[in-house]
Protein backbone atom coordinates (compact mmCIF):
# COMPACT_ATOMS: atom_id res chain seq x y z
CA UNK A 1 0.00 0.00 0.00
CA UNK A 2 0.92 3.47 -0.98
CA UNK A 3 -0.18 6.25 1.26
CA UNK A 4 -0.53 9.58 -0.62
CA UNK A 5 -2.23 13.08 0.28
CA UNK A 6 -3.47 13.52 3.47
CA UNK A 7 -5.64 16.18 4.82
CA UNK A 8 -7.13 16.07 8.20
CA UNK A 9 -9.54 19.40 8.10
CA UNK A 10 -11.46 17.08 5.38
CA UNK A 11 -10.69 13.94 6.65
CA UNK A 12 -9.36 12.77 3.25
CA UNK A 13 -6.25 9.99 2.71
CA UNK A 14 -5.04 8.67 -0.72
CA UNK A 15 -4.49 5.08 -0.80
CA UNK A 16 -2.54 3.12 -3.44
CA UNK A 17 -3.00 -0.25 -3.19
CA UNK A 18 -0.43 -2.48 -4.85
CA UNK A 19 -2.08 -5.84 -4.44
CA UNK A 20 -5.29 -8.26 -3.45
CA UNK A 21 -4.21 -7.79 0.37
CA UNK A 22 -4.30 -3.78 0.25
CA UNK A 23 -7.42 -4.18 -1.50
CA UNK A 24 -9.01 -6.53 1.64
CA UNK A 25 -7.44 -3.51 4.08
CA UNK A 26 -9.53 -1.05 1.86
CA UNK A 27 -12.59 -2.50 2.07
CA UNK A 28 -11.84 -3.25 5.92
CA UNK A 29 -11.36 0.69 6.25
CA UNK A 30 -14.36 1.85 4.03
CA UNK A 31 -17.78 2.14 5.62
CA UNK A 32 -21.40 2.89 4.42
CA UNK A 33 -21.24 6.76 4.87
CA UNK A 34 -17.45 7.69 4.05
CA UNK A 35 -16.96 9.23 0.60
CA UNK A 36 -14.19 8.23 -2.12
CA UNK A 37 -12.85 10.55 -5.19
CA UNK A 38 -11.88 8.18 -7.77
CA UNK A 39 -10.83 8.50 -11.55
CA UNK A 40 -13.27 5.74 -13.34
CA UNK A 41 -15.67 5.56 -16.55
CA UNK A 42 -19.25 6.14 -17.00
CA UNK A 43 -21.61 5.99 -20.07
CA UNK A 44 -22.02 9.14 -21.84
CA UNK A 45 -25.38 9.09 -24.05
CA UNK A 46 -25.78 11.94 -26.31
CA UNK A 47 -29.41 11.39 -27.27
CA UNK A 48 -32.14 9.02 -25.84
CA UNK A 49 -31.22 6.36 -28.90
CA UNK A 50 -27.58 6.76 -28.64
CA UNK A 51 -26.10 3.18 -27.41
CA UNK A 52 -23.78 5.64 -25.29
CA UNK A 53 -19.55 6.03 -25.05
CA UNK A 54 -17.69 5.28 -21.74
CA UNK A 55 -15.93 8.78 -20.39
CA UNK A 56 -12.86 8.74 -18.31
CA UNK A 57 -14.32 11.12 -15.17
CA UNK A 58 -13.14 11.71 -11.79
CA UNK A 59 -16.11 11.16 -8.95
CA UNK A 60 -17.08 11.93 -5.83
CA UNK A 61 -19.20 8.96 -4.42
CA UNK A 62 -21.11 8.50 -1.40
CA UNK A 63 -20.58 5.30 -0.05
CA UNK A 64 -23.31 2.69 0.45
CA UNK A 65 -22.27 -0.38 -0.61
CA UNK A 66 -18.65 -2.18 -0.59
CA UNK A 67 -17.94 -5.67 -2.31
CA UNK A 68 -14.22 -7.42 -2.15
CA UNK A 69 -13.64 -9.99 -4.35
CA UNK A 70 -10.34 -11.95 -4.18
CA UNK A 71 -10.52 -13.76 -7.13
CA UNK A 72 -11.38 -11.36 -9.09
CA UNK A 73 -8.62 -8.57 -7.60
CA UNK A 74 -10.64 -5.71 -7.50
CA UNK A 75 -12.45 -4.06 -5.01
CA UNK A 76 -16.69 -2.67 -6.26
CA UNK A 77 -18.04 0.36 -4.04
CA UNK A 78 -21.59 1.40 -5.18
CA UNK A 79 -23.15 4.75 -4.41
CA UNK A 80 -24.67 8.09 -5.15
CA UNK A 81 -22.74 10.68 -7.29
CA UNK A 82 -21.97 13.51 -4.92
CA UNK A 83 -19.79 15.05 -7.82
CA UNK A 84 -17.47 15.26 -10.57
CA UNK A 85 -15.49 15.78 -13.53
CA UNK A 86 -15.84 16.65 -15.98
CA UNK A 87 -19.63 17.92 -15.34
CA UNK A 88 -21.22 17.06 -18.49
CA UNK A 89 -20.24 13.44 -17.80
CA UNK A 90 -21.56 13.17 -14.16
CA UNK A 91 -25.15 12.76 -13.27
CA UNK A 92 -25.23 13.95 -9.90
CA UNK A 93 -27.79 11.97 -7.29
CA UNK A 94 -27.40 8.94 -9.87
CA UNK A 95 -25.83 5.52 -8.59
CA UNK A 96 -22.81 4.77 -9.70
CA UNK A 97 -20.23 1.67 -9.33
CA UNK A 98 -16.47 2.38 -9.02
CA UNK A 99 -13.96 -0.80 -9.20
CA UNK A 100 -10.76 -0.10 -7.39
CA UNK A 101 -7.98 -2.21 -8.59
CA UNK A 102 -4.19 -3.09 -7.62
CA UNK A 103 -2.37 0.35 -8.80
CA UNK A 104 -5.30 2.49 -8.76
CA UNK A 105 -5.34 5.39 -6.21
CA UNK A 106 -8.64 5.90 -4.38
CA UNK A 107 -9.20 9.17 -1.77
CA UNK A 108 -11.05 8.11 1.21
CA UNK A 109 -13.14 10.58 3.09
CA UNK A 110 -14.47 10.33 6.36
CA UNK A 111 -16.40 12.42 9.02
CA UNK A 112 -13.78 10.66 12.09
CA UNK A 113 -10.82 8.50 11.38
CA UNK A 114 -10.47 5.99 14.22
CA UNK A 115 -7.46 4.43 15.54
CA UNK A 116 -8.32 1.49 14.17
CA UNK A 117 -8.80 2.59 10.83
CA UNK A 118 -4.85 4.14 10.99
CA UNK A 119 -3.54 1.10 12.29
CA UNK A 120 -4.58 -1.18 9.87
CA UNK A 121 -3.19 1.39 6.80
CA UNK A 122 0.19 1.28 8.97
CA UNK A 123 -0.54 -2.27 9.27
CA UNK A 124 -0.99 -2.65 5.05
CA UNK A 125 2.16 -0.22 4.28
CA UNK A 126 4.18 -2.49 6.54
CA UNK A 127 3.04 -5.73 4.97
CA UNK A 128 3.59 -4.52 1.27
CA UNK A 129 7.54 -4.51 2.70
CA UNK A 130 7.49 -8.49 3.72
CA UNK A 131 7.65 -11.40 2.04
CA UNK A 132 4.65 -13.45 1.42
CA UNK A 133 5.06 -16.87 3.05
CA UNK A 134 4.22 -20.03 1.40
CA UNK A 135 3.44 -23.24 3.92
CA UNK A 136 3.60 -26.95 2.87
CA UNK A 137 2.29 -29.78 4.86
CA UNK A 138 2.71 -33.16 3.78
CA UNK A 139 3.50 -37.31 3.93
CA UNK A 140 4.09 -40.36 1.72
CA UNK A 141 -0.06 -39.78 1.10
CA UNK A 142 -0.64 -36.05 1.01
CA UNK A 143 0.35 -32.77 0.63
CA UNK A 144 -1.39 -29.25 1.09
CA UNK A 145 -0.10 -26.00 0.07
CA UNK A 146 -1.06 -22.46 1.57
CA UNK A 147 0.09 -19.09 1.38
CA UNK A 148 -0.18 -16.32 4.89
CA UNK A 149 -2.11 -13.57 3.18
CA UNK A 150 -3.25 -10.49 4.96
CA UNK A 151 -6.86 -11.79 5.05
CA UNK A 152 -6.14 -15.19 6.73
CA UNK A 153 -4.45 -18.49 5.19
CA UNK A 154 -5.61 -18.94 1.36
CA UNK A 155 -5.00 -22.92 0.73
CA UNK A 156 -3.84 -23.24 -2.98
CA UNK A 157 -3.36 -26.99 -4.03
CA UNK A 158 -4.33 -30.17 -2.18
CA UNK A 159 -2.54 -33.16 -3.31
CA UNK A 160 -3.31 -36.74 -2.82
CA UNK A 161 -0.39 -39.90 -4.08
CA UNK A 162 -2.29 -42.79 -5.10
CA UNK A 163 0.98 -44.32 -5.57
CA UNK A 164 0.79 -48.10 -3.63
CA UNK A 165 4.02 -49.74 -2.24
CA UNK A 166 3.24 -52.96 -3.99
CA UNK A 167 2.36 -51.19 -7.21
CA UNK A 168 4.88 -52.05 -9.65
CA UNK A 169 5.04 -47.78 -11.02
CA UNK A 170 5.25 -46.79 -7.31
CA UNK A 171 8.29 -45.09 -7.56
CA UNK A 172 7.03 -42.95 -10.86
CA UNK A 173 3.73 -42.48 -9.55
CA UNK A 174 5.34 -41.12 -6.54
CA UNK A 175 8.00 -38.72 -8.41
CA UNK A 176 4.78 -37.44 -10.33
CA UNK A 177 3.39 -36.47 -7.18
CA UNK A 178 6.74 -34.73 -5.99
CA UNK A 179 6.94 -33.00 -9.22
CA UNK A 180 3.46 -31.25 -9.07
CA UNK A 181 4.66 -30.19 -5.42
CA UNK A 182 8.20 -29.11 -7.11
CA UNK A 183 6.14 -27.02 -9.55
CA UNK A 184 3.18 -25.14 -7.05
CA UNK A 185 6.70 -24.33 -4.77
CA UNK A 186 8.23 -22.75 -8.17
CA UNK A 187 5.17 -20.81 -9.33
CA UNK A 188 4.77 -19.50 -6.04
CA UNK A 189 5.61 -15.77 -5.50
CA UNK A 190 6.71 -15.85 -1.96
CA UNK A 191 9.96 -14.93 0.11
CA UNK A 192 9.91 -18.03 1.80
CA UNK A 193 8.58 -21.32 2.50
CA UNK A 194 8.06 -23.55 5.16
CA UNK A 195 7.70 -27.76 4.43
CA UNK A 196 6.55 -29.35 7.26
CA UNK A 197 4.89 -33.08 8.09
CA UNK A 198 5.34 -36.23 9.82
CA UNK A 199 7.44 -39.34 8.56
CA UNK A 200 9.55 -39.39 5.65
CA UNK A 201 7.89 -37.18 3.21
CA UNK A 202 9.54 -34.01 3.88
CA UNK A 203 13.20 -35.93 3.31
CA UNK A 204 12.36 -37.37 0.56
CA UNK A 205 10.62 -34.23 -1.06
CA UNK A 206 13.97 -32.37 -0.23
CA UNK A 207 16.10 -34.84 -2.20
CA UNK A 208 13.79 -34.36 -5.01
CA UNK A 209 13.75 -30.84 -4.88
CA UNK A 210 17.65 -31.32 -4.69
CA UNK A 211 17.99 -32.95 -7.64
CA UNK A 212 15.85 -30.79 -9.94
CA UNK A 213 16.16 -27.11 -8.21
CA UNK A 214 18.60 -27.13 -5.63
CA UNK A 215 18.39 -23.06 -5.48
CA UNK A 216 14.67 -23.19 -4.43
CA UNK A 217 15.88 -24.52 -0.97
CA UNK A 218 17.81 -21.46 -0.39
CA UNK A 219 14.08 -20.12 0.71
CA UNK A 220 12.72 -23.61 2.25
CA UNK A 221 12.62 -23.79 6.24
CA UNK A 222 11.96 -27.23 7.08
CA UNK A 223 9.74 -27.58 10.57
CA UNK A 224 7.72 -30.45 11.72
CA UNK A 225 4.30 -31.09 12.51
CA UNK A 226 1.62 -33.76 13.43
CA UNK A 227 -0.66 -34.05 10.47
CA UNK A 228 -0.64 -33.69 6.38
CA UNK A 229 -3.79 -32.11 7.11
CA UNK A 230 -5.00 -28.21 7.06
CA UNK A 231 -4.67 -28.80 11.10
CA UNK A 232 -1.03 -28.89 10.43
CA UNK A 233 -1.17 -25.31 8.93
CA UNK A 234 -2.94 -24.36 12.41
CA UNK A 235 0.23 -26.26 14.16
CA UNK A 236 2.82 -24.34 12.68
CA UNK A 237 0.53 -20.86 13.38
CA UNK A 238 0.26 -21.75 16.73
CA UNK A 239 3.55 -22.88 17.80
CA UNK A 240 5.31 -19.59 16.49
CA UNK A 241 7.10 -21.16 13.79
CA UNK A 242 5.63 -18.50 11.52
CA UNK A 243 6.81 -15.29 12.80
CA UNK A 244 10.26 -17.20 13.70
CA UNK A 245 10.59 -17.68 9.70
CA UNK A 246 8.63 -14.59 8.49
CA UNK A 247 7.47 -11.33 10.64
CA UNK A 248 4.29 -12.38 9.88
CA UNK A 249 1.95 -12.12 12.78
CA UNK A 250 -1.48 -11.66 11.97
CA UNK A 251 -2.85 -15.25 11.14
CA UNK A 252 -1.09 -16.49 13.76
CA UNK A 253 -1.50 -14.00 16.76
CA UNK A 254 -5.37 -14.70 16.00
CA UNK A 255 -5.20 -18.46 16.59
CA UNK A 256 -2.94 -17.74 19.94
CA UNK A 257 -5.38 -15.21 21.71
CA UNK A 258 -8.06 -17.48 21.17
CA UNK A 259 -5.81 -20.40 22.18
CA UNK A 260 -5.36 -18.24 25.73
CA UNK A 261 -9.39 -16.89 25.48
CA UNK A 262 -10.38 -20.79 25.14
CA UNK A 263 -7.82 -22.08 28.33
CA UNK A 264 -9.46 -19.19 30.35
CA UNK A 265 -12.81 -19.79 29.35
CA UNK A 266 -12.49 -23.76 30.27
CA UNK A 267 -10.76 -22.67 33.54
CA UNK A 268 -14.04 -20.35 34.71
CA UNK A 269 -11.11 -17.57 35.41
CA UNK A 270 -13.22 -15.16 35.43
CA UNK A 271 -10.64 -13.06 33.04
CA UNK A 272 -12.59 -12.92 29.78
CA UNK A 273 -16.23 -11.37 29.10
CA UNK A 274 -17.37 -11.69 25.62
CA UNK A 275 -20.89 -9.99 23.73
CA UNK A 276 -21.55 -6.45 23.84
CA UNK A 277 -23.14 -6.16 27.29
CA UNK A 278 -20.34 -7.90 28.75
CA UNK A 279 -17.63 -6.20 27.14
CA UNK A 280 -19.11 -2.91 27.72
CA UNK A 281 -18.78 -3.62 31.19
CA UNK A 282 -15.61 -4.43 31.22
CA UNK A 283 -14.42 -1.84 29.27
CA UNK A 284 -16.45 0.84 31.27
CA UNK A 285 -14.95 -0.73 34.32
CA UNK A 286 -11.43 -0.63 32.84
CA UNK A 287 -10.80 -4.47 33.21
CA UNK A 288 -9.92 -5.07 29.53
CA UNK A 289 -6.44 -6.22 28.76
CA UNK A 290 -6.91 -6.50 24.95
CA UNK A 291 -10.04 -6.41 22.93
CA UNK A 292 -11.01 -9.18 20.30
CA UNK A 293 -13.70 -7.75 17.33
CA UNK A 294 -14.29 -9.27 13.92
CA UNK A 295 -13.34 -6.93 11.35
CA UNK A 296 -17.35 -7.24 9.81
CA UNK A 297 -18.65 -5.70 13.16
CA UNK A 298 -17.04 -2.61 12.91
CA UNK A 299 -18.00 -1.64 10.02
CA UNK A 300 -21.45 -2.58 10.38
CA UNK A 301 -22.41 -2.20 14.11
CA UNK A 302 -22.64 1.14 15.65
CA UNK A 303 -22.52 0.27 19.20
CA UNK A 304 -19.37 -2.15 18.67
CA UNK A 305 -17.87 0.55 17.33
CA UNK A 306 -19.06 3.30 19.84
CA UNK A 307 -17.23 0.63 22.30
CA UNK A 308 -14.31 0.23 20.62
CA UNK A 309 -14.14 4.10 20.63
CA UNK A 310 -13.97 3.78 24.54
CA UNK A 311 -11.61 1.16 24.66
CA UNK A 312 -9.11 3.11 22.48
CA UNK A 313 -9.67 6.23 24.26
CA UNK A 314 -8.54 4.13 28.00
CA UNK A 315 -5.50 2.68 25.66
CA UNK A 316 -6.69 -0.49 26.14
CA UNK A 317 -4.83 -2.86 22.94
CA UNK A 318 -7.52 -3.64 20.00
CA UNK A 319 -7.12 -6.77 17.82
CA UNK A 320 -8.82 -6.79 14.94
CA UNK A 321 -9.15 -10.60 13.21
CA UNK A 322 -10.36 -11.11 9.69
CA UNK A 323 -13.77 -12.47 9.59
CA UNK A 324 -12.24 -15.00 6.98
CA UNK A 325 -9.66 -16.28 9.07
CA UNK A 326 -9.55 -19.54 11.37
CA UNK A 327 -9.50 -17.56 14.63
CA UNK A 328 -11.61 -14.58 13.10
CA UNK A 329 -14.26 -18.05 12.64
CA UNK A 330 -13.73 -19.04 16.10
CA UNK A 331 -14.26 -15.71 17.75
CA UNK A 332 -17.75 -15.41 15.49
CA UNK A 333 -18.77 -18.70 17.49
CA UNK A 334 -18.70 -16.19 20.64
CA UNK A 335 -20.44 -13.36 18.98
CA UNK A 336 -17.45 -11.86 17.55
CA UNK A 337 -16.61 -9.56 20.34
CA UNK A 338 -14.64 -10.66 23.10
CA UNK A 339 -12.11 -9.36 25.67
CA UNK A 340 -8.93 -10.82 27.80
CA UNK A 341 -9.13 -8.69 31.14
CA UNK A 342 -6.98 -8.02 33.60
CA UNK A 343 -8.71 -8.58 36.92
CA UNK A 344 -12.07 -10.57 37.61
CA UNK A 345 -15.24 -8.82 37.26
CA UNK A 346 -16.99 -10.71 39.76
Amino acid sequence: MKLGKQDPKEGEIRLTPENTEDLWHIERVLGVGDRIIAKTWRRFKATEDDSGEKKSVTMKLGVEKVEFSPHANRLRVTGKIIEGTPEEFVQVGAYHTIDIEENFPVSIIKDKWMAHHMARIKQAIAETKRPKLGMLVLDENKAIYATLRGFGVAYELELENNASKRDDKFDEKTQAFFGEILKKLQSSQVGKIIIAGPGFGKENLTKFIKQKDAKLLQKIVFEHCSYAERTGINELLKRGVVSKVAAEERSENELVLMEKFSTELRKESGLIAYGKKEVAGAVAASAVETLLVIDELLRTDKEIERIVEDAETRKVKLVVFSHESDGGRELSGYGGFAALLRFKMR
